[in-house]
């Protein structure tokens, strides 16, 4: 089915892969894109030249498009803008500030900018701000969220009113029926972040991994509200953090609870127990490792299947 999604990415599928801190490097992202999809290096835990790193590596790995996932509040991040433009990006997601200041830039320099927003509002603004596509992620997902707290199920069909852009649906979508669904709300697109980061591509340590596949209902919280919210595992890090947030914490002790690099504790060094282990609510329904490439098989033919039994 034509959409708009497929035709602004040229990508065969309307999948995109989320650009996750310490699991999206360009492994994953070039598996993606060579699977129909569009694989996103997840540049928010990078320095300026291990970013470029990647990126020459995603450019010898594939031939299809891919992009970039960047936070604006990134320290460096004129300097990593700078770089991007140099290396000959097309396409880049931004997230965690406003999309203003920095879309022309990105337009003038040739390249395709999406936003992700958390609510309708800021949609609207996307659009003001002349942002090509909307990213509306629920707060299931995993990481950091909006602090609406509204169900992917409730966002899509809102923004879907409150913007002319095309939508993407993040949040909670882990099998090819969930993306029908999203289609239904209104989105034109998803984009998928746990699945691919429990995938063999990943970088995440294989403990982090293994944990998260044998998560249940329920062991995933939104927590570390004060700072910002953020969805993590049930562990001991997460144990201290939810009793210091019950009895009133200030940002100052649940930042010394954290401690220095917590996520990358708990996805890329594997401390299961002590690190920060970031991860969406659908990691319950997701039970073994596997390659993107059959993973993007079996999204296709679950959406296949799904839409011939509707009809």
């Amino acid at each position: 089915m034509a959409n708009r999604i497929k035709e602004i990415f040229g990508i065969e599928h309307p999948v995109i892969a989320g650009g996750m801190a310490w699991c999206s490097g360009w492994r994953l992202a070039a598996a993606v894109s060579n699977a129909g999809g569009l694989g996103l290096i997840g540049a928010g835990t990078m320095t300026v030249d291990l970013l470029r790193e990647h990126i020459q590596k995603v450019k010898a790995a594939t031939d299809k498009p891919w992009g970039i996932n960047l936070p604006l509040m990134y320290p460096q991040i004129d300097t990593l803008i700078d770089m991007i433009i140099e290396e000959g990006c097309k396409i880049v997601f931004t997230s965690a500030g406003s999309p203003k200041k920095y879309t022309q830039r990105f337009h003038e320099a040739g390249m395709i900018v999406a936003h992700v927003v958390s609510s309708s509002k800021f949609a609207k603004k996307c659009e003001e701000a002349g942002v090509d596509v909307v990213v509306a992620e629920g707060f299931e997902a995993g990481g950091h969220n909006g602090r609406e707290e509204t169900t992917t199920m409730c966002l899509i069909p809102q923004v879907r009113q409150a913007t002319t852009l095309p939508v993407i649906a993040a949040g909670g979508i882990a099998s090819g029926e969930a993306c029908l669904a999203a289609q239904v709300l209104g989105a034109e697109g998803v984009q998928i972040g746990t699945l691919f980061a429990l995938s063999e591509e990943s970088s995440a340590a294989e403990a982090f991994k293994q944990r998260c596949i044998n998560l249940q209902e329920g062991d995933t919280m939104l927590c570390l509200k004060k700072l910002a919210p953020s969805r993590l595992v049930k562990n001991g890090l997460y144990g201290r953090i939810a009793e210091a947030e019950e009895r009133g914490a200030d940002v100052p002790e649940l930042l010394e609870i954290l401690g220095e690099k917590a996520t990358r504790r708990g996805i890329f060094d594997g401390d299961i127990e002590n690190g920060e282990m970031e991860i969406g609510q659908i990691a319950s329904a997701i039970k073994t490792i596997e390659p993107v490439s059959k993973i993007m098989h079996r999204l296709v033919e679950e959406y296949d299947a799904a839409l011939a039994a509707l009809k």
